[in-house]
């Protein structure tokens, strides 16, 4: 039951400060146009620009949400919307399948009463420069606030982020905390090993611009792509080259926060920052054919002790399953590894991979420090990553990182060895932790299956 005495007009709770003080509105809203989509026996499979169109342009990076604009990628109002896709990102096929079913109402509008962030983040200056972020609507978590305007019109906007708390049960921080590793403070860690954090969920929202220009080709060529592999799923990647905002049918990411958000953007205080990848089989289930699950769970020690001792701990869980080839490639390079003539050897890790994909990786981190200049980060303390490709696209953007953490040896189970070797030496930076030579790489093997 809504209680309307409780919050603003824009739905944030009263007494609550967003941290939007610092827009203004100064551009007018337009009316919105009438319901084009109701018609199940006539669709329009491109949609041209022409005259019955009138998108509301999205001027990306501009500082006053009112100039830069709402992102619109619903339909319920097609000649309004600009943005190439739809939200939820993968989960968009079973809003339609709700909807096929009958049990969603397609005229149905959200009620985001009480759902505003549970604290501030941003506005930061690397909002308003779309070379460091190209991939995030930085205004994506306050939308009742900066486009409330439009709401009231019923204009259908979504967010694409959301801010909340919680309590993170781990036993291995409770284990950490019987080995006297860490210890409870009542605030960021109770005495019963819960943690306290902040997070936020994040879908994808592209620039295609700025993100064609980081992969050093047209805009056109990557539109071409995109339509072209993904079997034609959105034919506006061809036919709307004014519409430059997309919304891919992909995972997001969430943003873990270990003590003090505010910490975050304070140069003065400690950030310990770990990106991480989805690993499923590691993370949740905990297969020990790789350093995932443990090194993440390091990080969110390092990250409790750099809280505790008045900073902050971050980290990013990006959706990215198998290096983002997908489960079912990652798991058919297990079977090639293990079944490999001389047994499952460090020296063709990369190669099985290369042999079942046709390429090693396709994460691309040139797209992943986008969440972090949203944080407002511009310096890492403790960069908990062996990665060479995260450091090298993180610092390319500006953010310093001073110290980088290895995974501690004893962490590392005994069938990752093939996979830590690979890593350190491929590249990854092992510091005075992993010395990995071509003999030592050459004599690392794995187990067969059971």
């Amino acid at each position: 039951m809504d209680c309307p005495n409780s919050t603003q007009a824009n739905g944030t709770p009263n007494g609550v400060q967003n941290g939007t003080d610092a827009f203004t509105t100064s551009s007018p809203v337009p009316d919105l146009p009438a319901n084009d989509n109701d018609d199940e026996d006539w669709i329009s499979l491109t949609s041209h620009t022409n005259q019955t169109s009138n998108p509301i342009t999205i001027e990306w990076g501009a500082k006053d949400p009112s100039i830069r604009k709402p992102i619109i990628g619903t339909n319920r109002n097609n000649s309004a919307r600009n943005a190439i896709g739809g939200h939820s990102g993968s989960y968009i096929v079973y809003r339609a399948l709700a909807v096929a079913s009958g049990a969603l109402d397609t005229s149905y509008m959200p009620n985001y009463h009480n759902t505003t962030p549970i604290f501030d983040i941003g506005p930061y200056p690397s909002w308003f420069d779309e070379k460091k972020i190209a991939t995030i609507d930085p205004f994506g978590h306050i939308i009742t606030e900066v486009f409330d305007d439009y709401l009231k019109k019923g204009f259908d906007i979504r967010p694409t982020i959301a801010v909340t708390k919680a309590h993170v049960d781990l036993v291995e921080i409770k284990e950490a905390m019987r080995l006297g590793r860490l210890e409870a403070d009542g605030k960021i860690l109770t005495k019963d090993g819960q943690l306290n954090v902040s997070k936020a969920a994040v879908e994808p929202v592209w620039y295609l611009p700025e993100v064609a220009r980081r992969f050093n080709c047209t805009e056109h060529h990557l539109r071409y792509c995109l339509f072209r592999e993904t079997n034609g799923m959105y034919p506006e990647l061809m036919t709307r080259p004014d519409l430059k905002v997309y919304l891919p049918p992909i995972g997001g990411l969430t943003v873990y926060i270990m003590g003090d958000p505010k910490a975050i953007t304070d140069p003065n205080r400690k950030l310990a920052v770990r990106v991480h990848d989805e690993c499923n089989g590691s993370d949740v289930f905990g297969s020990d054919i790789c350093t995932c699950r443990p090194y993440l769970i390091h990080a969110m020690e390092v990250c409790v002790k750099t809280a505790q001792e008045g900073g902050a701990g971050v980290v990013v869980y990006f959706r990215k399953e198998g290096r983002a080839l997908g489960e079912v490639t990652k798991y058919l390079v297990y079977n090639k590894r293990k079944r490999a003539e001389g047994g499952d050897r460090a020296e063709e890790y990369f190669n099985c991979t290369q042999n079942v994909a046709g390429v090693q990786d396709t994460r691309f981190q040139a797209l992943m420090p986008d969440v972090l200049h949203w944080l407002g980060i511009t310096k890492i303390d403790k960069f908990v990553s062996m990665s060479n490709m995260k450091y090298e696209a993180i610092v390319s953007t500006g953010i310093e990182i001073v110290e980088r953490i290895a995974i501690p040896p004893d962490l590392v189970p005994a069938d990752a060895q093939v996979e830590i070797n690979a890593k350190v030496y491929a590249g990854y930076e092992g510091g005075d932790t992993y010395k990995v030579d071509e003999k030592k790489l050459k004599e690392t093997k794995g187990r067969e299956f059971f």
